[in-house]
C-alpha cells in the first residue's frame, strides 16, 4: 500500500480493479506524477454525470498506445502513480473541497506533478489552493467553452459557474489566461477585460501569444472538456457549439510543454452522455499527451 493512501484516508482504490492509467506505477514513493480522481459534480447546472469521468478515462486508456506519435516519446519512459478517486462527502461541497486541497497538497510536498481529473470544473477551486499555497507566483491557463466568471450562481459562491472567477479574486488581475471562451454574461466579460486575458472563440492565434509570457513561472492548467466543440467531445455537461477540434487542443497541450507546468487537471467529462466512448478516449489522449510533455 502506498505511502499516499496511508496518510490520507480520503483516497480509495478504483471501482474496477484498482488497475490504474494504462502504463501506470505501483509505487508512489518513486513516482514523478500522481493521478487522482475528483469525482465530483454536486453543484452542475444542465445535465449531471462528470463524477463518472475519471474512472472511464482509466478504462478506455487501455485502447491508446503508450507511444506518442506526436512527441516521440513513451509512457513506458516515465513513472505516474494512480492513486484512484478520492472518497468524497457526497453532497457536501465544502468538505469535499477541503479533501482534494489537502491530497494535492501532499502531492505537491512530495514533489510530484498533479494530474487531476474530474469531476465538476469546481474541483479546480481545491486544487487550485493546493498548488498556490505551494507557488505563490503561480499563473493559470484555462481552458473552456465558458467564462465561469460569475461571482455566484444561484446564490452559491462556490460554483463550477464561479470557480475561474475566485481563482482569478485570488491572484489578482491579469494572472489567468483564458482561452477558447465562447459563452458568458455580459458581466463576466467585464470582469475579464479587468482581471483576466482572455481569448475568446479560439484557441489559436492566442496561445502563440501567451506562452512566452509563462516563461519562468510556475503554471497550473485547467481543461474543460466542454473546449472543444460537441461534434469532438459530445460526452459533457454543458456542451456549447462552436469549439476547437480534437487535434487543436492537442496541439496545445504540446505547445504547453515548453512551460513550467505545476500542475493539471481536466474536468466535465460525463461519459454516460457518449456512448461510444469518443468523450472519453479523447480525455485519456489528452492526458496521456500532458503526462508526456509536462514531466520533464
Amino acid at each position: 500500500m502506498s505511502h499516499l493512501i496511508t496518510a490520507h484516508p480520503e483516497l480509495k482504490p478504483h471501482l474496477l480493479g484498482n488497475n490504474g492509467f494504462n502504463g501506470s506505477c505501483s509505487d508512489y514513493n518513486s513516482a514523478q506524477a500522481a493521478i487522482l480522481g475528483l469525482p465530483m459534480d454536486y453543484t452542475v447546472s444542465f445535465r449531471p454525470g462528470a463524477r463518472l469521468g475519471p474512472e472511464r478515462i482509466r478504462e478506455v486508456s487501455y485502447g491508446l498506445e503508450l507511444y506518442s506519435w506526436h512527441l516521440d516519446r513513451t509512457l513506458a519512459d516515465l513513472r505516474y502513480y494512480d492513486a484512484g478517486d478520492l472518497n468524497l462527502p457526497f453532497g457536501n461541497v465544502r468538505a469535499s473541497l477541503e479533501a482534494i486541497r489537502k491530497v494535492v497538497a501532499a502531492v505537491m510536498q512530495d514533489g510530484k506533478l498533479p494530474i487531476c481529473l474530474g469531476g465538476e470544473h469546481l474541483v479546480s477551486w481545491g486544487v487550485f489552493q493546493a498548488v498556490y499555497a505551494h507557488h505563490p507566483d503561480l499563473v493559470v491557463v484555462h481552458f473552456d467553452a465558458h467564462a465561469d466568471l460569475r461571482s455566484e450562481f444561484f446564490g452559491e459562491a462556490d460554483s463550477h459557474a464561479t470557480v475561474i472567477g475566485n481563482i482569478a479574486r485570488t491572484l489578482g488581475p491579469k494572472r489567468v489566461y483564458q482561452l477558447g471562451i465562447r459563452s458568458g454574461e455580459r458581466e463576466e466579460l467585464l470582469f475579464a477585460q479587468e482581471y483576466t486575458h482572455l481569448y475568446s472563440e479560439r484557441i489559436f492565434p492566442g496561445l502563440e501569444e501567451v506562452i512566452p509570457q509563462l516563461a519562468g513561472k510556475p503554471v497550473y492548467v485547467t481543461l474543460d472538456i466542454d473546449v472543444v466543440d460537441p461534434a469532438f467531445a459530445p460526452g459533457t455537461g454543458t456542451p456549447e457549439p462552436g469549439g476547437c477540434t480534437s487535434a487543436d487542443i492537442l496541439r496545445a497541450i504540446h505547445m504547453l510543454g515548453e512551460a513550467n507546468v505545476v500542475a493539471f487537471d481536466l474536468v466535465e467529462v460525463a461519459p454516460q452522455l457518449d456512448s461510444s466512448d469518443i468523450t472519453p478516449l479523447l480525455g485519456a489522449k489528452i492526458v496521456r499527451e500532458a503526462m508526456l510533455s509536462f514531466i520533464k
